[in-house]
C-alpha cells in the first residue's frame, strides 16, 4: 500500500489559502447593492494584498518556504488580480479599462506558461521575477484598490489615478514579459 503524504500547513500557507478564500467574499461584496460596497470591497482587496506581502515575509523569516507555498502564492495572486480586473471591466466596459486589463491578464497567462515550459527544460531560473515585474506588481496593487473604490475622495479623482497606475502596470507588464522572453529565447530556440 502506498504511503500517504501529509501536507504540513504553516502560517504562510494558511495566509495564502485565506487570500484565495477572500476571492468569493470579494465578489459577493463587490456586487452588494449598498452605498458602502465599494469601500468594503476595497478593504477586502487591501487585506488580500497585505496577506500576500505577509505570507512571503513570514515564509522567509520563519524559514517556512515550502513547495506548496511556492505553488499557491502566485496562483492566489493571479486569481485575485484576474477576478478584480474582470469585475472592474464588467462594471466599466470600454476600451480604457479593457485594454490594460487584457494586457495584464494575457501576460500572466503567457508568463506562467513560459515558466512552466522553462521548468520542464530545467531552466526555470531564466524566467525568475525581475525588477520590472516587482515594480509592475506595486503599481498594480496601488491601482486596483483605487479602481475598486471608484468614488472621488476629498476632491481626489481616485478612479482616474487608479487608471493611470493601471496603465503604468500594463506597460511594465509588457516590458517584463519581453525581458522574460529575451532571457528564455536561447533555451527555447534550442528546444523547438
Amino acid at each position: 500500500m502506498a504511503e500517504k503524504r501529509q501536507v504540513k500547513m504553516n502560517l504562510p500557507n494558511i495566509l495564502t489559502l485565506f487570500r484565495i478564500g477572500l476571492i468569493p467574499v470579494f465578489v459577493l461584496v463587490f456586487y452588494l447593492p449598498f452605498d458602502w460596497s465599494n469601500e468594503a470591497a476595497c478593504i477586502i482587496f487591501v487585506v488580500a494584498a497585505v496577506t500576500d506581502w505577509l505570507d512571503g515575509f513570514l515564509a522567509r523569516k520563519l524559514q517556512q518556504i515550502s513547495k506548496l507555498g511556492a505553488f499557491l502564492d502566485p496562483v492566489a495572486d493571479k486569481l485575485m488580480v484576474a477576478v478584480v480586473l474582470v469585475l472592474l471591466v464588467e462594471r466599466n466596459p470600454g476600451i480604457l479599462l479593457t485594454l490594460p486589463a487584457a494586457v495584464i491578464i494575457g501576460r500572466e497567462i503567457a508568463v506562467s506558461a513560459l515558466r512552466e515550459w522553462m521548468a520542464e527544460l530545467g531552466a526555470r531560473s531564466r524566467v525568475a521575477v525581475s525588477i520590472y515585474g516587482k515594480i509592475k506588481t506595486i503599481a498594480q496593487m496601488a491601482a486596483l484598490p483605487l479602481l475598486i473604490y471608484h468614488d472621488t475622495l476629498y476632491g481626489l479623482p481616485v478612479y482616474g489615478v487608479g487608471l493611470v497606475l493601471l496603465y503604468i502596470a500594463a506597460v511594465l507588464t509588457l516590458v517584463s514579459m519581453c525581458q522574460y522572453l529575451v532571457s528564455a529565447w536561447p533555451k527555447l530556440k534550442e528546444n523547438t
